[in-house]
């Protein structure tokens, strides 16, 4: 009686289930899953006033996908990815076919407790006070059937290659990085930031600083780097020897990449932690005024670029000898109207030991012309630690190069950034002359993302090395507008949301546009976001500029934990995509899931999908009696690998999938001539 009841109230719950609301169940092709037999489940839905409103009036990213599988056809691109696709990344199934049913139950129940905001705002001291209550071990065991069981994927690099292999197998490759991390006190963090000596006439010379300037002075206030940040890691320098043991934390990530995915990943680095940040804030003030000065010098003469000569003239007022000269800057190439291309600091100079780094900290004074130290004085200890630095990135490239693993640097606040980036640059040219070992990091919420990426591109283009990139939106917004208001200089953060967005889109834009400019594989990047809208918006562009799944150049990243449903929908229906996967003990991860946890707390939206997503592949199991599923091993899952859909298949869904508000045909590029070296 109980079972026939039950069964009514499915059916008539599924008779007054609404539709899709995101895109019409006519999108959805048969076959766009990996097994024969999956088809979309008559229970899913993700409905909201908001999602109504996007079926009719649907955003330009949606309507445009809606062309993704036939407007192929009509341009002669064929991409099978493209049919096996669920772009609404609405399909449980489809999602979570990696995951057993513990998995899907404790990520429910894990995503549930973010949105408890007392445990979310106490969750360091929740932990601590379980570790005292039930002992070490007894909490080890809770967390790792939780939270960390959630976000971290095993203690260390040997444990962690079961998670790495299985999620390869549906086709997600892993980002490993040891995060274990020191949870610094708020006083101790700031204290030790501003370890740092001046003398009178520095302090004379950073006081008369310009506004904009202003943001490369050290600041107690924001010396705790970790306020106001919930989604990136931060390093505080202690001394030598801790960077030296960061150094050797990247270098184990290495061997783990190489060991665990078979040089498939990538390993993260974080610029950081090999040295004192000091040395990265006195670097991009360089960076940023010699920058300056020379879009001053252009300005002069009226024509928005210098000539050699003019920049010889100018040259002369700096009052330098040739030799000091040419180890301060090096002009690399001039352009076909006789333009300068000016690359400040090159690597080998930086490298080299009998250079010293003070008087290449040295900035141009824009009404005199002539060089003015940044730093006055380093001390042989100084000196010594900035020369470290530069070694210890050095050495882990190297050592990367000798294991055919790609390293990934991670942005940082833009205060750092700029001496990251052209740091970056230079590993690029030293280590991406084979292939793209190296990666730089993009923040789509800077007002001169396009600029900085354009320009890096122009640079890769003119010395022939491969460049590699990540774009990203950014991670410390609130600290990097805050702390523009509170020094006051220009906050460098994009208006809006929407602006940021756009920002990325334009960058999504050059970087294709490139890819298609260069030999193929020259240019990879990947698109770390866990926005479906971003999504759906670079699969659409990679139709237009026809680059396909296959090419390997464009890949997709997201936390490990965090939006399967995009993850493995891609990397089932065969696009390239990564998981950014930490490790590391228990207790020395408490600080990264604590940032999880806040994460997924401030991402109610998304994290409202992937609970209703995960509800729902957990009742479909229930009432299918797949109480003890198992994943399919990955021979089952290429066995049934979906066939590519027939022509007149293709062309009889056009008209279904056509939308008034979406372009007649993707936009015609011509074919070039292409390398046939391209990135794993």
């Amino acid at each position: 009686m109980l079972s026939r009841l039950l069964k009514q109230a499915c059916v008539v719950r599924r008779s007054h289930q609404p539709s899709l609301s995101i895109f019409p169940s006519s999108y959805f092709h048969p076959s766009f899953s990996i097994h024969p037999s999956i088809t979309i489940h008559p229970s899913i839905s993700i409905h909201s006033s908001s999602a109504s409103t996007s079926s009719r009036t649907p955003s330009t990213s949606q309507s445009a996908l809606r062309t993704l599988s036939t407007s192929q056809s009509a341009v002669g691109f064929d991409d099978p990815a493209i049919a096996k696709l669920d772009p609404s990344f609405n399909n449980p199934q489809e999602a979570f076919r990696s995951k057993t049913n513990f998995e899907l139950i404790r990520g429910y129940l894990v995503f549930q407790l973010c949105s408890i905001n007392y445990l979310v705002d106490n969750n360091k001291k929740v932990m601590k006070l379980a570790r005292k209550l039930v002992g070490k071990n007894l909490f080890e065991k809770i967390m790792k059937a939780s939270f960390y069981g959630q976000f971290v994927a095993g203690e260390d690099a040997e444990r962690i290659k079961p998670v790495v292999e299985r999620n390869m197998s549906f086709g997600v490759k892993s980002i490993l990085d040891y995060s274990a991390e020191k949870d610094n006190h708020v006083e101790e963090a700031r204290t030790t930031e501003l370890k740092i000596k001046k003398t009178n006439e520095e302090k004379k010379f950073n006081k008369n600083k310009k506004a904009d300037d202003k943001k490369f002075s050290p600041s107690y206030e924001f010396g705790d780097r970790r306020e106001h940040v919930i989604s990136a890691r931060t390093y505080f320098y202690e001394d030598e020897k801790q960077c030296d043991e960061n150094m050797q934390h990247f270098i184990r990530g290495i061997d783990a990449v190489s060991g665990a995915t078979n040089a498939t990943g990538f390993a993260a680095v974080k610029l950081t932690a090999l040295g004192r940040p000091q040395f990265l804030l006195q670097l991009s003030e360089v960076l940023v005024r010699v920058r300056r000065y020379f879009d001053t010098l252009a300005q002069c003469y009226g024509t928005g670029t210098v000539t050699k000569q003019d920049f010889e003239r100018h040259l002369k007022s700096f009052n330098l000898d040739q030799e000091e000269t040419q180890r301060w800057f090096t002009v690399l190439d001039c352009t076909k109207d006789g333009s300068v291309e000016i690359d400040l600091l090159d690597w080998h100079n930086l490298l080299e030991v009998n250079v010293s780094l003070a008087k290449l900290l040295r900035v141009p004074n824009l009404r005199t012309g002539k060089l003015e130290p940044l730093v006055k004085h380093l001390t042989d200890v100084e000196e010594e630690q900035m020369k470290n630095m530069l070694h210890r990135i050095d050495k882990i490239l190297k050592y990367a190069e000798s294991k055919d693993v790609r390293v990934m640097i991670d942005a940082e606040q833009t205060y750092f950034q700029a001496a990251i980036s052209r740091l970056c640059m230079e590993m690029m040219r030293k280590y991406n002359g084979k292939k793209a070992t190296v990666f730089n990091t993009y923040q789509c919420y800077l007002k001169d993302a396009h600029n900085l990426l354009c320009n890096d591109l122009a640079l890769s283009k003119r010395e022939d090395f491969y460049f590699g990139a990540k774009l990203v939106r950014g991670a410390y917004i609130d600290q990097e507008k805050l702390r523009a208001q509170t020094l006051g200089y220009e906050d460098p953060i994009n208006p809006s949301y929407e602006a940021t967005s756009q920002m990325f889109e334009k960058t999504v834009g050059e970087v294709m546009r490139s890819i298609n400019e260069r030999p193929k594989g020259k240019i990879a990047v990947m698109m770390a976001t866990h926005n479906e809208d971003t999504v759906r918006m670079v699969l659409k562009k990679m139709q237009e500029y026809e680059i396909k799944s296959t090419d390997k150049l464009i890949c997709f990243g997201q936390l490990y934990g965090m939006c399967d449903q995009i993850s493995f929908s891609l990397g089932q229906a065969g696009y390239s995509v990564y998981k950014y996967v930490p490790y590391g003990p228990v207790e020395e991860v408490i600080p990264y899931l604590s940032r999880r946890a806040i994460e997924n707390r401030g991402i109610l939206a998304k994290v409202k999908k992937e609970k209703k997503l995960l509800r729902s592949e957990i009742w479909r199991r229930f009432w299918r009696l797949k109480w003890f599923y198992k994943p399919p091993r990955p021979d089952i899952l290429k066995q049934h690998q979906p066939q590519q859909p027939h022509q007149p298949q293709l062309q009889k869904t056009e008209q279904q999938y056509k939308s008034p508000s979406s372009p007649s045909s993707p936009r015609q590029t011509p074919q070039i001539l292409r390398s046939s070296a391209a990135p794993k």
